[in-house]
């Protein structure tokens, strides 16, 4: 930024102190202003940040001195014609800049001042320059009409006062140098109250021109730029006509006068970055160690059971803002909700009419801090401040999911562009929040219906951020998102004779790594919707299967270790043993979430050449993917609607129970019983025996 600035400060007093060079190598037509003549300026605006990534154009940028003369060579070079994709449906080529505009604004004419003092006779240039017209910009250089030339009495003019360029460049070269942003918007300002007029935005190959203007001295102000420009070229001051500069493409320095010059000014240009974060709430299963502290816990993915509390943020690292014309004027986030994701609601503000629908605008918070950390803090905003400095308002994005909008207002806008509590060192470039980092936090809750999305697919949240400069028809983007993942445990009830009732049969299901029993609401026969989790066993649901199939689904568990235990089962058959253990693991998958394909505008940080940021930052990442044991083996996870690595299944088998003998008086009838059997086999052996005698004997 240093070499940036010096270089503006430089091309300025260049420009200015052309006026003074000797002309004696020049013919007598060149060496006279043509008054009869008008002037032209063009300009070509280059990334320098974007040029610096490339050490051959770097190097030559390095030594490159403008002389006012058009170079085709550096236009060569900086219009290589690689393709741009501005964002907003508009292209530029290499490093041009498109969507910049300079204002200008004639200040002085050029006059020839000659004296004769102690017999020396004096030529020289000054600029004339009007008392009231100047004032405002003669303060924002630290000069007053004491400092003009003393001229003559027979040269005074009532109204104006006459200045050398050696004046004029000292006071902007030590403005520039000592308070450059200051400088900028003083001299912004005052192009606006003269209704300075205006050259078009340059254009895809970063040019703009302005013909037919009448000769004299101008200031030239970079007074709006596009969405990625963080830092513009000092304010400064052309002659026309100018005379030629010795330099990189002009071998006449010093020679002649030119009525048309061509000037290369430089941006510096970066971007925000966005990261979009989730975890548990600590109220549910203390995933996020059971804290406050706002990035403990959090990543692009997590896992909960339906019905829990998530924690989500989305953190940026705010742009360089460094004057009036880089200030942000649009700084907003769309955010997305899968269908199996709900905003949280706050019944006391729904009662009391505070609510947007049923959710909870004041739920969400913005905080801002120094550094990445996010432990240094500047301030926290909330829409319950006396002059909230944001808005929240819900909508419906593509196929029914509900989107929050978060939108800096005008209050906010203003206390990030201008806030003098951190850039506090004299003189600094920076101003308001430039660079520091920008937090939103709000929560959501894991649905409990049909809509939420088991196993390898997730339930996706995605966050959108676009932000305007100076000049607003230029907007980026940056996107965003983050995953949070849940399971089905199926369990089917089986007995060996096949001759159970399923309805006689009760489970109890206890999560043993956080150490809770769930509780669930019965969506159908056989079918639960996890809802939350008790301490007590006593409190936990009771899950039965259905009645004709015996299986027993349930819904929305998280990456945890489960006990089952049969608490009840069929007359006349065993209970289990033992309750079973399913375990059900997420880890990272190989597969990328693909937010670069899901960017509206064509970011620029799929340019390769942003990949050296320092804070670039890179959004995609990878999934997760679900593995299950039970009882420590492993065993295959069965997708659910098309989402793999859904449902954990197992299988329960009841067997018959031996029956006891019975006992007691309502037993005693069976004496009776067997001993009638045994007087009748008696009886009837007996009679067989005699027949069978008499049969002998021939009786």
């Amino acid at each position: 930024m240093k070499f940036k600035r010096y270089l503006a400060a430089l091309m300025a007093i260049t420009i200015l102190f052309s006026l003074s060079i000797a002309v004696s190598a020049a013919t007598v037509a060149d060496a006279t202003i043509d008054t009869t003549r008008t002037g032209s300026i063009e300009i070509y605006k280059y990334d320098l940040t974007m040029a610096n990534t490339d050490d051959t154009v770097a190097a030559m940028l390095g030594s490159y001195v403008s002389t006012g003369v058009k170079d085709t060579a550096l236009e060569a070079v900086m219009d290589d014609g690689t393709v741009n994709d501005l964002g907003n449906g508009e292209k530029s080529y290499g490093y041009a800049i498109k969507g910049v505009e300079f204002s200008y604004l004639k200040i002085g004419d050029i006059c020839t001042y000659s004296e004769t003092e102690d017999g020396v006779h004096r030529n020289m240039v000054l600029y004339k320059m009007d008392d009231a017209k100047d004032a405002a910009l003669l303060s924002a250089l630290g000069l007053t009409n004491e400092n003009a030339y003393p001229v003559v009495d027979s040269y005074a003019e009532n109204g104006y006062h006459f200045f050398t360029s050696d004046t004029l460049i000292d006071a902007l070269a030590t403005a520039l140098t000592s308070n450059a942003t200051t400088v900028q918007n003083l001299l912004a300002d005052y192009m606006a109250a003269q209704n300075a007029g205006k050259f078009s935005e340059t254009d895809e190959h970063g040019r703009t021109s302005k013909d037919e203007l009448p000769l004299g001295l101008y200031l030239i102000v970079e007074t709006k730029v596009p969405e990625m420009v963080t830092s513009t070229c000092n304010p400064f001051f052309v002659s026309l006509p100018m005379t030629t500069v010795n330099g990189t493409n002009a071998t006449n320095g010093g020679e002649e006068w030119m009525y048309n010059v061509t000037l290369y000014p430089k941006n510096e240009t970066g971007i925000p970055t966005l990261e979009k974060l989730v975890r548990e709430n600590k109220d549910d299963t203390g995933k996020n160690n059971g804290s406050d502290v706002i990035t403990d816990g959090y990543g692009h993915n997590a896992t909960a059971s339906t019905g829990d509390k998530l924690d989500y943020l989305f953190t940026d690292k705010l742009p360089a803002i460094t004057s009036k014309t880089t200030a942000l004027t649009v700084w907003g986030w769309l955010d997305t909700m899968s269908k199996g994701l709900e905003y949280n609601g706050n019944e006391a503000a729904e009662n009391a009419g505070l609510l947007n629908g049923h959710y909870n605008p004041y739920d969400v918070e913005i905080h801002f801090f120094r550094d990445a950390a996010m432990t240094d803090k500047i301030t926290d905003w909330k829409l319950t401040d006396a002059n909230p400095k944001f808005t929240v308002t819900y909508g419906t994005g593509e196929n029914g999911a509900t989107t929050m909008k978060v939108d800096v207002n005008e209050a906010g806008l203003n206390e990030i562009n201008t806030a003098t509590t951190v850039h506090t060192a004299a003189g600094a470039t920076e101003k308001g929040y430039s660079n520091c980092y920008v937090c939103v936090t709000y929560s959501a809750t894991l649905n409990q219906n049909a809509e939420v999305v088991f196993g390898d697919n997730g339930n996706p949240n995605t966050v959108v951020l676009t932000w305007k400069r100076s000049n607003m028809r230029y907007h980026d983007t940056l996107v965003d998102d983050c995953h949070v993942y849940t399971y089905v445990l199926e369990l089917t009830k089986e007995f060996s004779d096949s001759r159970g009732d399923f309805s006689k049969v009760h489970f109890k299901a206890q999560n043993t790594t956080d150490n809770y029993w769930l509780v669930a609401r019965q969506d159908s026969e056989g079918v639960y919707y996890v809802t939350g989790h008790v301490a007590a066993e006593a409190d936990a649901t009771t899950f039965i299967p259905n009645s004709s199939t015996g299986v027993l689904t349930i819904k929305g568990v998280e990456d945890d270790a489960y006990v089952l235990t049969e608490t009840q089962t069929d007359s006349g058959y065993t209970l289990l043993k033992d309750g079973i253990t399913v375990v059900i693991s997420a880890k990272d998958d190989t597969r990328h979430c693909g937010i670069y394909a899901s960017d509206l505008l064509g970011l620029v940080q799929n340019d390769e050449r942003y990949e050296t940021f320092e804070d670039y930052q890179e959004l995609a990442h990878n999934m997760l993917t679900a593995s299950a044991t039970v009882d420590g083996k492993d065993v295959n996870m069965q997708a659910v609607e098309g989402s793999a690595n859904a449902l954990a299944s197992l299988k329960v088998v009841n067997t018959r129970g031996y029956t006891p003998p019975m006992t007691g008086d309502n037993g005693n009838w069976m004496y009776g019983v067997i001993a009638a059997l045994l007087l009748a086999v008696a009886a009837s052996t007996l009679y067989l025996a005699f027949r069978k005698r008499k049969t002998a004997y021939g009786q």
